[in-house]
Formats: structure tokens, sequence, C-alpha cells
């Protein structure tokens, strides 16, 4: 029960957004059921003067006054022909002129509200399934528009002519065909909700290869390196074999219905002819009304049994549509408070005070944890893995909110401000940055989108990228591929830095930001990042030790508390969990009176978090 109200509600959602897209154009809506209810009135208005040729051509003889009768007859009929024609395009013009715009229009309503879904949100749903849903939505809205009033009103309409008309020359013969069409019709709607659990079933199941397809090839790499091309393989052929099993039924369902269906037909039609020659031997039905009735039945069947076909790519579609509203009607995991403020930085002080966030409840990530990193202090976080160090900088980025405690600002707390105006505060270039499959240029300058040239240039070469983008073809006009992959590591980590030069905010998080560069290239980057962290708030998240040795501040982080901070000389003296990781690392260290350490070695080991 819960999931046939569940569905209800979804198919109102999507009426209800379609709609409030599809009013915002009254005139051009108004102008195609305009252009419908003409064509269909010509569909009526034909076989009546139709009938009306055919009872002059059998009850005259052949002389020129009949002929100019017949002729007179003709040419009103090509004139209903011509009109219908017109109909036809006022429908098409308008219809065409209020879809391209509602189409469009719905894709950015999806993509806006997408976006805005959290971090959390993001690596719990494939990115194929999520573009595929944002795709389909904005087609399904053509499907379910073209369906009503283009094959349900127009159908409606005529057949309920015709049966009036019907009624009107012959009352037996009028009813019996009202009563057919709306059985047949009653028929139609009861299979198709039949039909429905197992439509649903399949279109799930295209999503799940749709989803296992864009998981595959964007792994690729990993795949092969890890030969798992046949384990792949096996796991596409299971999600191809279940959709195969569930299209069979659905199609199997869908062969004994057409087979309903041509039963249905042949009755009325047989049925009225067979009517009509009852009342023909009495005198009452003449040969324009047999043409009239047959017009009239070789339309309804067409129409009718269109309809089988429109009502199965109309609840298609609904479903497509519904896929994409149920993420509309998520709510956002972090959203802005209502008349949220602008963050306003004057110093970049941070305060995180009592702390506490989990993924599970009874498995607390950060537990109480309070930590204030003044204005302009470079602190680095240092500890195991699944410490919490990358959770704090995500917390602060408000990828997630914490579930007690606050975290602010210079005063501010950041779940009262604007997302936007919070992040654009934050420079962040993490251990593995991941490109746009754009130009050079605009990955560089989606730091500052309004930057010229210049400042371009200028950030690249600060990051030591300019010497590398300079030696390409196309310079920095070079598309850098699907997530940055025709760079190496190296290079799309000096594009992320120079991305963080160029946004130049007040407060700076750099996840390793040189894990992945050489020694060569890291000398060059060291001396970038000193450059950038000048005058800024800076926190690193440190796996190598060797890099954070000269930082303000060094803060332990161990099982979502802080072990202990100070300066490198002064946690090895304490000689607790930082000694440790230090000595790990190290492989060995002589205690000197100036850096702490003496001779350093496997000084490129990692602790990962």
């Amino acid at each position: 029960m819960k999931d046939k109200a569940r569905k209800r509600s979804l198919n109102k959602a999507v009426l209800k957004i379609y709609w409030q897209h599809t009013r915002k154009y009254p005139v051009a809506v108004g102008l195609t059921i305009f252009g419908v209810i003409l064509t269909q009135a010509c569909f009526l208005a034909a076989p009546l003067y139709m009938r009306k040729f055919f009872n002059l051509l059998a009850s005259n003889a052949p002389t020129d006054a009949a002929a100019h009768q017949l002729f007179a007859m003709l040419a009103i009929v090509a004139g209903i022909y011509l009109l219908e024609v017109a109909g036809r395009r006022i429908e098409m013009f308008s219809n065409i002129y209020m879809q391209v715009r509602v189409m469009p229009a719905l894709m950015e309503t999806a993509f806006q509200h997408l976006m805005r879904h959290s971090y959390n949100f993001f690596i719990s749903n494939f990115a194929g399934s999520l573009t595929s849903r944002v795709n389909r939505f904005g087609r399904a809205f053509e499907g379910i528009f073209d369906n009503i009033v283009i094959s349900f009103m127009p159908t409606a309409f005529f057949v309920t002519g015709s049966v009036v008309v019907l009624f009107l020359h012959n009352k037996i013969l009028g009813t019996a065909l009202g009563v057919w069409a709306v059985t047949f019709v009653l028929f139609q709607l009861w299979v198709s909700k039949l039909r429905q659990p197992i439509r649903s079933a399949r279109a799930a199941a295209e999503t799940k290869i749709t989803a296992v397809l864009a998981d595959s090839i964007s792994n690729q790499n990993t795949i092969s390196l890890f030969s798992g091309t046949t384990h792949e393989q096996g796991i596409f052929h299971d999600v191809v074999q279940a959709w195969a099993k569930i299209t069979s039924r659905y199609w199997t369902i869908d062969s004994l219905i057409w087979m309903c269906i041509g039963l249905f037909i042949t009755v009325i039609e047989i049925g009225l002819l067979a009517g009509a020659v009852h009342f023909w031997r009495l005198g009452l039905m003449t040969v324009g009304d047999f043409v009239l009735i047959q017009a009239y039945l070789i339309t309804t069947f067409d129409r009718l049994v269109a309809i089988n076909r429109e009502l199965r790519a109309f609840f298609s579609n609904f479903a497509d549509a519904a896929e994409m509203v149920e993420i509309l009607e998520t709510p956002h995991e972090v959203a802005d408070i209502p008349g949220a403020k602008k963050l306003k930085t004057t110093e970049g002080k941070i305060e995180f005070k009592d702390a506490y966030f989990y993924f599970k409840e009874d498995v607390p990530v950060l537990d109480n944890l309070n930590l204030t990193i003044a204005s302009h202090q470079k602190v680095a976080l240092v500890g195991p893995s699944g410490a919490g160090k990358s959770t704090i900088t995500k917390l602060l980025l408000r990828f997630f909110d914490i579930k007690e405690g606050s975290i602010e600002i210079d005063g501010q707390n950041i779940a009262d401000v604007t997302q936007d105006s919070l992040r654009e505060a934050i420079s962040f270039v993490p251990q593995e940055p991941v490109l746009f499959h754009r130009t050079l240029r605009e990955n560089i300058a989606y730091g500052k989108r309004d930057a010229t040239d210049e400042e371009v240039y200028e950030a690249a070469k600060k990051a030591h990228c300019h010497e590398f983008i300079s030696g390409l073809k196309d310079g920095y006009d070079t598309y850098v591929g699907e997530r940055g992959v025709k760079l190496s590591g190296g290079e799309r980590q000096r594009v992320a830095i120079a991305r963080a030069i160029l946004k130049n905010s007040p407060i700076l998080i750099l996840d390793e930001a040189t894990s992945s560069l050489d020694s060569e290239s890291e000398a060059l980057i060291q001396d970038a990042l000193q450059t950038l962290m000048k005058g800024k708030t800076v926190i690193v998240i440190a796996h190598r030790l060797s890099t954070i040795m000269n930082m303000d501040r060094i803060v332990v982080v161990e099982n979502g508390t802080i072990a202990a901070e100070g300066t490198h000389t002064e946690l090895l003296e304490k000689k607790g969990l930082y000694q440790k990781l230090w000595s790990i690392q190290a492989g060995g260290f002589i205690p000197d009176d100036g850096t702490g350490v003496e001779e350093v070695e496997e000084e490129d080991a990692e602790v990962t978090e």
C-alpha cells in the first residue's frame, strides 16, 4: 500500500511540475488545443459530406445537374481537408514553440536542484544514473504532453463526435458504438494498470544497465590493472539478462493484450455492419450511411488501437519522469537556512566548538571536537587512517552538517551563511584533483571565472604548470579529457594549485597538495605554496610528515578527538602518536636541538588516510 501511495504521490508531483512550466505559455497551449479541436472537427465533418456524395451518386441518374451537385460536394470536402491541414499546422507550430522552451527549462530545473544536493548524495549514486534521469526528465515531458494533447484528447473528441453523429442517424447503432468505445477504453486502462509494475521493473533494469556501463567505463583503467574484464563482463551479463527476462514477460503480456484488442475490433465492426444491413433491409439506412459508418469505424479503430501504444508510452514516460521527481522531492541534506546571509571574512579565524559528527550514530567520527585556528595561522592535521582529518575539512566546507556543536569563521556560524559564500572564502587543493573535460585555460580560470588571460598565465607560472602547458600543441586551449585523464597526476595537481592561486581565498585547505609530484616539481611547488599561503589561514592534511615540519602548529587527531598539538619539535619530545608516525615514515631519527631530526630516510613513505 505504501508503494502505491508513493507512486500516486510521484505521479501527481510529475503533473504538478510539468504544469508549472507549461502554464507559462498559455497562448501556445491554447493554440495547440484549438488546432486539435479544429482538426478533429474536420475529420468528423468530411465523412458527413461523403455520405451525401454517395447518396447522390446512388440515387441520381448520370446527368449534368447531378454531376454539378457531386462536384460541389467534392469542393466542400476539399475545403474541409484544407482546413484540417491548417488546424494541424497551428497545432504543430504552437506545440513546437512551447516544448522547445519547456523542455530545456525542465532539464535546467532538474540540474539546478541536483547540483545542490550534498557531497554524500553524489557519492551514494551512480553518475551515469543521475545523468540519465536528468535527460529523460526533459524528454518525458515531450512524450506525456504529446500523449495527452495530440493523442488522448483528439481520440476522445473524435470518438465522442462519432458516437453522437451515429446516434443522431440511428440510436441503436450509435449506442452500440458508444458502449463498445467505453468498454474498450476501460479495458485499455485496466491492462495498462496491470502492466505498470512490470513496466517500472523494466525501466529500473534499463537504469541499472546504464549505471553499470557508466561505472565500468569510468573505471576502465582499474579494470585493466586488476585483470577484471571477465569479472565486469559477468556483472554486465547479469544485469542485461535480468533486463531480458523482464522484457520477455513484458512483450508476452503485450502480445496477449493485442490479441484481445483484435477480438474487440472484429466484434464491433461485424456487429455494426450487420446491424446496418438489417436497417438497410427495412429502408432505414442508405449507401451513404454505410460509407459514414465505415469511415467512422476505421478512424475510431485506428485511434483506439493507438491508445494502447500511447498508454504504454504514457506510463513509460511517467516512470522516467518520476525517477527524477523523486530526486526533486528529496530534501537537500545540506541546505541554506531561509534568509541566510553571505559570509564576511575579515580575519579568517576558524573555531570548532563541541563538534560532534557521525555517519552511524553509534560510531562517532568526531567526538566533542574543540579546535581553534587563529587568523593567518598555518595548521597541519595528522593522524592515522580514519582519525577524522578529512572529515574536519569536509565539515568546514559544509559538505556535511555537524550533528551537534558549531563551526564558526570570524564568529559566524557556517550553518547560518550561504554555502556559496562559505566556499568562496575557502580554496581547496585535494590530494587527487579532478578536472573538467574542458581546456586548460577554463580549468585554471574556474578559480576566478572572470579572470583575464594574463591572470591565468600568471597563476600558471606561479604553480609551475606554464612550462608544460606551453609545450603542448594547443597550449592553454588543450582539452584535458574526462576528469583530466590526458594529464599526469603531477600536471593535474599543478593545474589545481594554479586554480587555487587564482581564486586567492582567505582560507586555504591543502590535502597533501604535492603528493603526486616528482622531487624536482615538488621543490618548485613548495615555493609556490609558500607564496600562496602568505596572509592566509591554512589547514594542511598531512600524510607525508616531512612536508609540515615548519607549520605554526601541528594537530594530532585520533578517534575524532585532538590527541596532541604543538610544533614538530614539541610533539617529538612528547613521545606520543606523532613520534610513532614520524618513526614509521623516517625509518629512524636522531634528535637534534635544531629541527628535531638530523637524518631522515625513506621520507617519501606515506601514512594514508
